[in-house]
């Protein structure tokens, strides 16, 4: 059979919010419609794009292989219409960034802003999930991550080094047993992450004290600085998100102070949209000056 771009388009939007309903409400078009498309797709293939399970539309490995082919023909027509329409290199329309909630929360927004004054036209979209945000799925553009991939069609850029340090607010400091040294942590409540929820091993900070399990756990960030800042315990903070929280102190700095670094990932494909690419020197000169600045303030 030829490919035809509607009936890619379809099979894209299946592919990308694995559920019939939700491509078409994406779409435009009736659910049963969607179903009926990705049907006839699928017989002309002589095999199934997609398997039904309980969480939704899951590509097979036939419908894995034509995703890839997919993303290259919608690119094609981007960047085709990006050409003849003269806006080229013009940051407009929408770009999605995902991130993880610590610097989705207390990073991304101040650099985005700032972007999007700069480009009026632009509208950006930032999706802060505590686990691996699929690119090939289109659940973002860009992606901050806080580890390389290695497997996929994508390009990774190291945007920026960052620092986390131990903490704790003021007045729990001031009111529970002094802490000297490392040693001492153990004698307090400690703040984390909940173990099994963990996506990246870049974000397991507490076995780098020898400390297993929290005893107050969240699978956000945000979450764990605001009980540090309530006075429920100490844990690993980000500086750059310190300048929110002027209550919470660091402690051990001359003991332990972890370094991570921030990576920008897009599409391989998308390195043919100039306007992508615009954007990504952008987000990576805002991330990088931002970080400075804040850190500057801890």
């Amino acid at each position: 059979m030829s490919l035809k771009w509607d009936d890619m388009r379809i099979f894209l939007a299946v592919a990308r919010e694995e559920s019939l309903s939700k491509a078409g409400k994406r779409l435009r078009i009736d659910p049963a419609t969607v179903g009926r498309r990705i049907g006839r797709l699928e017989a002309s293939y002589g095999a199934p794009l997609f398997g039904k399970s309980q969480t939704g539309y899951a590509l097979t490995d036939l419908g894995e292989r034509l995703l890839e082919h997919a993303i290259g023909i919608e690119q094609s027509f981007v960047a085709a219409d990006e050409a003849l329409s003269g806006k080229t290199g013009e940051l407009t329309g929408q770009v999605r960034v995902g991130a993880p909630d610590g610097s989705a929360n207390y990073l991304l927004p101040s650099v985005c802003a700032q972007i999007a004054k700069n480009n009026p036209e632009l509208e950006i979209q930032i999706v802060a999930l505590p686990r691996v945000i699929n690119l090939s799925k289109r659940e973002a553009d860009f992606v901050v991550a806080v580890s390389p991939p290695t497997a996929g069609r994508l390009m990774v850029q190291k945007v920026s080094d960052y620092y986390l340090s131990l903490a704790g607010a003021k007045s729990y400091l001031e009111t529970n047993a002094e802490i000297h040294r490392l040693e001492d942590v153990t004698d307090h409540t400690v703040v984390g992450y909940i173990p099994d929820m963990i996506f990246d091993k870049e974000l397991d900070y507490l076995a780098e004290i020898g400390i297993e399990k929290p005893g107050l756990a969240s699978n956000s960030v945000s979450v764990q600085l605001n009980w540090i800042n309530q006075g429920g315990g100490i844990g690993f903070v980000h500086d750059f998100a310190l300048v929110n929280f002027p209550n919470i102190q660091r402690i051990l700095l001359d003991q332990v102070r972890l370094k991570r670094s921030f990576y920008l990932v897009r599409h391989e494909d998308d390195k043919r949209l100039e306007r992508m690419n615009r954007f990504a020197d952008a987000l990576s000169d805002g991330i990088r000056s931002e970080v400075t600045r804040l850190e500057a303030l801890a």
